[in-house]
């Protein structure tokens, strides 16, 4: 069983998978707002080449996911709210 949190109101696991997605969805989201804003982008004078734009992805990603953990920009619980809103409305 989840564990409450006091931000989120988690009160069971199907609050805890529905707060799981949307934190996913907000870090996807954030990482798509670091490629735009690029991060991550070889430099053209000093870049490490073909290898470095590969991999890019997944450090954009991770510094995305990092900042979901630390709290984010509130998009998760949003996400959430219209989740469970959605989820209960289906029962």
């Amino acid at each position: 069983m989840a564990v409450a949190t006091p931000n989120t109101g988690l009160k069971g696991p199907d609050d805890a998978r529905l707060m799981d997605v949307a934190r996913k969805l907000e870090a996807s989201f954030l990482s798509e707002m670091l490629k735009s804003a690029g991060v991550g982008k070889t430099p053209d004078s000093f870049g490490g080449g073909a290898g470095e734009d590969q991999f890019s992805s997944f450090l954009r990603q991770a510094q995305a996911d990092e900042m979901v953990k630390a709290g984010g920009i509130g998009l998760a619980q949003s996400l959430f709210e219209a989740l469970k809103e959605q989820d209960h409305g289906t029962r």
